[in-house]
């Protein structure tokens, strides 16, 4: 029985991936008590028993954390501190056809981050089918719940009385546009250059997605079927990646809600649009698909389980 170590537990991330964990029967999972998470010789000792330790924590005590390990136990790391780092895995098993045995034999996994899944697996097809440039600059706008900013942005938010609940309903971020998620977004979809990224971050807990518009001469003229079938080829046989038909059942009187996905590790992937216009887009939980879900699907690689063990 494997034997798992959650370090930054009371977390956001830390604690959905608790939940999803603890009960299971083929896992242990190491506990650590409240009056020693800072104690660095204890987190050390939790850091190097486990067979896995997953890492919930801010990018510098990542670092920390690797360091503690010490390299005796495997790391599974849902920080940004790793996921361009040639010497881990990322943890996007969608991403090609050798990424799940890339993952199943890492000593070090990065958990990818929330936005930038969506936004590869919408572009990177495209690019290799040849009909994307990578050359061309691409724009993505993102919506999320706010419990994508982890337990303090949550707490503020649950704290808003009624006028400020209208007030923040949803707000715009990253306007340096170098949001964290930036340089993963393009070193994985492979373009020549980082896309234009605007988040926003929105007034419910949960729930996700990222929208990419292309004119049509950005896909070497091709129709929305063409398109549509390049994704629908790519991941066809996904258990968790499903290419919505093209039409408009998704909508509800016209809007597309960024929550159906909650609670789940599915991502949708659809594509809107008009004869010279596109929009592709992709909707999931960001505590799900984007975060805790992923990292739960990524264990079990790296431990040679079944992927949808637990989700």
């Amino acid at each position: 029985m494997a034997t798992i170590f959650i370090d930054g537990q009371a977390g956001t991330t830390g604690l959905e991936i608790t939940s999803r964990l603890e009960v299971r029967n083929d896992l242990t999972l190491l506990k650590i008590s409240d009056a020693e998470r800072k104690d660095q010789d204890v987190r050390a000792h939790y850091l190097q028993s486990a067979d896995v330790a997953i890492l919930c924590l801010p990018d510098d005590a990542a670092r920390e954390a690797v360091a503690l390990a010490a390299g005796k136990s495997r790391i599974l790391d849902a920080s940004t501190a790793y996921r361009t780092d040639p010497e881990w895995a990322y943890g996007l098993p969608e991403l090609n056809a050798q990424q799940r045995s890339n993952i199943h034999d890492a000593q070090y996994v990065s958990n990818p981050g929330c936005y930038p899944q969506g936004f590869i697996l919408l572009t990177r097809p495209l690019i290799e089918a040849g009909l994307l440039d990578p050359a061309t600059t691409l724009r993505c706008h993102a919506v999320s719940g706010y419990s994508g900013g982890g337990r303090q942005m949550v707490e503020k938010f649950r704290a808003f009385d009624a006028n400020q609940q209208d007030q923040y309903n949803s707000q715009a971020y990253g306007l340096t546009l170098q949001h964290k998620h930036v340089p993963e977004m393009h070193h994985y979809s492979t373009t020549h250059t980082a896309p234009l990224f605007t988040p926003m971050v929105a007034n419910y807990y949960k729930g996700m997605l990222v929208q990419i518009p292309l004119f049509r001469r950005e896909v070497s003229n091709a129709s929305k079927s063409e398109l549509h079938g390049i994704l629908n080829d790519r991941y066809a046989g996904e258990p968790f990646i499903s290419v919505l038909p093209l039409n408009d059942s998704m909508l509800e009187e016209g809007f597309l809600n960024p929550t159906a996905c909650n609670g789940t590790n599915n991502m949708q992937l659809m594509l809107f649009g008009n004869e010279d216009q596109y929009l592709l887009v992709a909707r999931y939980d960001n505590l799900g698909k984007g975060a805790s879900g992923a990292a739960v699907q990524n264990l079990n690689l790296m431990l040679g389980f079944e992927e949808t063990n637990g989700l």
